[in-house]
Parts: structure tokens; C-alpha cells; sequence
């Protein structure tokens, strides 16, 4: 009896559980960059896309106001309660900290009574617009994985504009507008993300929403960034795998959740009335008390861990690859251009691993056969390898495809072969010198049975040995021009 009712609860709380919770507490894939696997050929590494935790990203940011000198305090002065206009006995005084309201305090642990907050100075300069710039730099490139929310300790404001930039606060685009009357305040007509669709899920929209009400559970402003996700994953964001495929092959989608800074225009304070009470103007300014940003470092899905260091966040790379964002191939790997990481296939994505380029592999047997000798097909192949998909060649080249790209190459033509030989096997007969070195003697020519003394599995055993200078040979009796070449 006792177990059933146990049961009973257990499956009680799972139910109100998933209820209360519309997404997931932590979601995302892809946090783990290598991993080793058995083939036939031994223990390789399987590489596969990998990204950061998603996290706090207000730990990292650094705030800038302006104006610089907008914080109440300094002179110190009085302000109204909001709703009451006669309660005008609360103190801003920068130089103690009891009665200080600077700006990290919209950053700090929340939680206690009495809240901590930023204020800005009141309206005292009543008509000029009572204006704040709040802007948020993290000196690096982040992804958005969850939404923003911004909680006021006064009313929300009645006209607000939330902009994002991509070029480190040189350039800057709005996200979202906000206002009692968005027609009025921004010639917009109002709509709310519930408005939008995949077609639509980029438009700019200007919401009314979060811009009227006085209670105490009216300060809070969202901007919807799961609500976003959800046209693509679904409403409980269940099919992650499809927005994932979105982000993948979609860049606009992928650049509207990426910034580099945000910031928060504040355009007029709320007011509650039609008019301006030009004899309390001590009762409208600006406080807020808490602003969340989630979100991980951008690393082109090429790293799993993020650090901060020296005030700096800085992908610890992965793949070969290097910098700030992971966003190019490290020194001797650029035998192909850069790429990022990709999602798919799902779940484990493709590394986009870069390979080792041609000076780091064998510089002697590239200027012996010439950059061309290493085909596109060739360094595809390499690249499968070190994903450990394959190990043959592709067509217009022989050999085994290896990490260092030295068997798989196109053959030199018979006759060019045929040429090598003679000259060497002419060397060999008669002791010449060039330029003070003896020239190699003919079992080192591995391109054609018949052109030295040692039988063909040579070129075999050279194939395999990972040394310059080699090229896998082949069967067939000489043409008159190469048996003339031979001797």
C-alpha cells in the first residue's frame, strides 16, 4: 500500500514537473570535441563538432552608461516613490554606500531584501528627454541560447529600443522595440513574438507588452529568444535537431542570436499619465535591478571550453584550429581553407578538422614533384582519415591515403619515370659528380619494375614507409620511346 501511494506521488510530481517547466533546464549537444575509437587499424581519434556550455554571460561583460555622470548620486538627492508622488523621502548619495545605486548593481547576486539596484539622476531638466545609453561589451563573439530579461525596480519604461551589434559596438542594429504606443513613439504598428513565424522569425517587431503596468510583478522586460527557437524546435523544444539544421545551413538565423554588445537605449521614463507632473519631476527616472544574458562563447563549433583570463574570453581550440573565435587553421595545418564546424549530420556534426598543409608533411617531396602532385582529392581524403571514415585513395591517385598525404599522389607518366631511370642508371655506370654530390643510384628511382635491379615489391615496402620520393609502381612492358629513354 505504502508503495503504490509512493508511486502515485513520485508520478504526481513528474506530471506538475513538466507542466511548470515549458523547456528544458539544460539543453544542447555537441560538448565533446574527439573521442577515441578501435578500427582495423588500430586506436584513431573520431573528431566530431563540439560547442560550450551555455552559461551567465553578465560575469564576463564590462558596462558603459552614457552620459557617464547619468547614475543619481553625485550630488546627492532625493526621488519620489513611484506611485505615490508625495513619499519623495528616499536618498541617492553616490559617496555612501548604503544609499549608492551604482551600475553593478544590475549584475549582482539577487535574492536579498532590500534589493540592490542602478538609478539613474531624475527628470529635474524637465523638457529635455531624460535619456540613458546602458551598453554591455564582452570583446567577444557569443551566441544567445536563452532569453534576455531585464528587471526594472521602477515602472518600465515607456519607450525603449534594444539593439545588438556584431562589430564590437563600431555598428549597431535594433533587436527590439518597446512603448506604450508604438505607433506614436515609433511608427510601428505593435506585435508580439506570438505574431511571428519561421517565414518571419527575423523581423524587427515593436511590442507594447511589457511597457504598461505599475504593479510589482510588471518590471520585468523579456526579449524572446527561446520563444524564437520554438518555431523551429517545437513549443517544449523538443526537436532540437531540426534548429540545429536551421542554424546550420541558414546564416542570417545563425548572425540574428550572435552579438558581440547589446545595448539598452532608455528613451522615456514611465510616466503613468498622459502629461508630465512638471511639480514631481522628482518621481520619474530609471532603476534597474537585475539583467540575465545566456549565452556561450562563439567558438565555430570548434572548442568546448571557454576562458576567462586577463579580463578576456577566449576559446581553447580545438581541431587544429586557433584564435579568439577558433576562426582559423594553426601554423603548417592549412592544407585546406578554414571552415567551421557543422551541426550536421546530427548528433555529432562534422569537425571540419584542418589538415596538416604541404610544408609540414614533406617539403623535399613537394619540390621534388611540384604542387601539383598533391591532387583536391587527395587532401579530401587525408581529411576523411583523420575523421577516421576511410583510408583508400581517390580516383586519379594510388596508394594509401595517409595523415601525411605522401602515398596519395598522381603518378608521374611512364615516360617521365622511364627519363628518371636512365639518367640514373647512366650515373650509376659512370662515377659523375654534380655540383660535388654523387647522384643517387638506380634502386632509387621506385617508379618502374624494369628500370632498376631489385624486384617490385620495393615500391610496396616504399609506399608503406612514410618517406619522401616515392611513387607507387605499376606493370607493363616499355614503349619504344621509354626503352629509349632507359638506355
Amino acid at each position: 500500500m505504502y508503495l503504490s501511494r509512493f508511486l502515485s506521488i513520485h508520478a504526481l510530481w513528474v506530471t506538475v514537473s513538466s507542466v511548470m517547466q515549458p523547456y528544458p533546464l539544460v539543453w544542447g549537444h555537441y560538448d565533446v570535441c574527439k573521442t577515441q575509437i578501435y578500427t582495423e587499424e588500430g586506436k584513431v581519434w573520431d573528431y566530431m563538432a563540439c560547442q560550450p556550455e551555455s552559461t551567465d554571460m553578465t560575469k564576463y561583460l564590462k558596462v558603459k552608461l552614457d552620459p557617464p555622470d547619468i547614475t543619481c548620486g553625485d550630488p546627492p538627492e532625493t526621488f519620489c516613490a513611484m506611485g505615490n508622488p508625495y513619499m519623495c523621502n528616499n536618498e541617492c548619495d553616490a559617496s555612501t554606500p548604503e544609499l549608492a545605486h551604482p551600475p553593478e548593481l544590475m549584475f549582482d547576486f539577487e535574492g536579498r531584501h532590500p534589493s540592490t539596484f542602478w538609478q539613474s539622476a531624475t527628470w529635474k531638466e524637465y523638457p529635455k528627454p531624460l535619456q540613458v545609453n546602458i551598453t554591455l561589451s564582452w570583446s567577444k563573439t557569443i551566441e544567445l541560447t536563452d532569453n534576455i530579461v531585464i528587471t526594472f525596480e521602477s515602472g518600465r519604461p515607456d519607450q525603449m529600443i534594444l539593439e545588438k551589434s556584431l562589430d564590437y559596438g563600431r555598428t549597431w542594429q535594433p533587436y527590439q522595440y518597446y512603448a506604450t504606443d508604438c505607433l506614436d513613439a515609433f511608427h510601428m504598428d505593435p506585435k508580439s513574438v506570438k505574431d511571428l513565424s519561421q517565414h518571419t522569425v527575423l523581423e524587427i517587431i515593436c511590442t507594447e507588452e511589457y511597457s504598461t503596468g505599475y504593479m510589482t510583478n510588471s518590471k520585468i522586460i523579456h526579449f524572446e529568444i527561446k520563444d524564437r527557437f520554438a518555431f523551429f524546435a517545437g513549443p517544449w523544444l523538443r526537436n532540437m535537431a531540426s534548429l540545429y539544421g536551421q542554424l546550420d545551413t541558414t546564416k542570417k538565423l545563425r548572425d540574428f542570436f550572435t552579438v558581440t554588445d547589446l545595448r539598452i537605449r532608455l528613451l522615456r521614463p514611465a510616466v503613468g499619465e498622459i502629461f508630465v507632473d512638471e511639480l514631481h519631476l522628482a518621481r520619474y527616472f530609471y532603476a534597474i535591478s537585475d539583467i540575465k544574458v545566456h549565452g556561450r562563447c562563439k567558438c565555430n563549433l570548434h572548442a568546448t571550453v571557454c576562458v576567462y583570463d586577463n579580463s578576456k574570453l577566449t576559446c581553447e581550440c580545438e581541431h587544429n584550429t586557433t584564435g579568439p573565435d577558433c576562426g582559423k587553421c594553426k601554423k603548417n595545418y592549412q592544407g585546406r581553407p578554414w571552415s567551421p564546424g557543422s551541426y550536421l549530420p546530427i548528433p555529432k556534426g562534422t569537425a571540419n578538422t584542418c589538415i596538416p598543409s604541404i610544408s609540414s608533411i614533406g617539403r623535399q617531396e613537394f619540390l621534388h614533384r611540384g604542387p601539383t602532385a598533391y591532387s583536391t582529392g587527395c587532401r579530401k581524403e587525408v581529411s576523411k582519415r583523420m575523421s577516421a571514415t576511410t583510408s583508400s585513395c581517390t580516383a586519379r591517385t594510388e596508394g594509401r591515403a595517409t595523415t601525411t598525404c605522401a602515398a596519395c599522389v598522381r603518378p608521374r607518366t611512364r615516360a617521365s619515370c622511364a627519363r628518371s631511370c636512365g639518367a640514373r642508371r647512366r650515373a650509376a655506370a659512370a662515377p659523375t659528380r654534380a655540383r660535388g654530390r654523387p647522384l643517387p643510384a638506380p634502386r632509387r628511382c621506385c617508379c618502374w619494375p624494369r628500370c632498376w635491379a631489385q624486384p617490385a615489391p620495393c615500391c610496396s615496402r616504399w609506399a608503406t614507409s612514410h618517406r619522401p620520393g616515392r611513387v607507387p609502381a605499376w606493370e607493363g612492358e616499355p614503349t619504344q620511346r621509354e626503352h629509349s629513354l632507359l638506355t
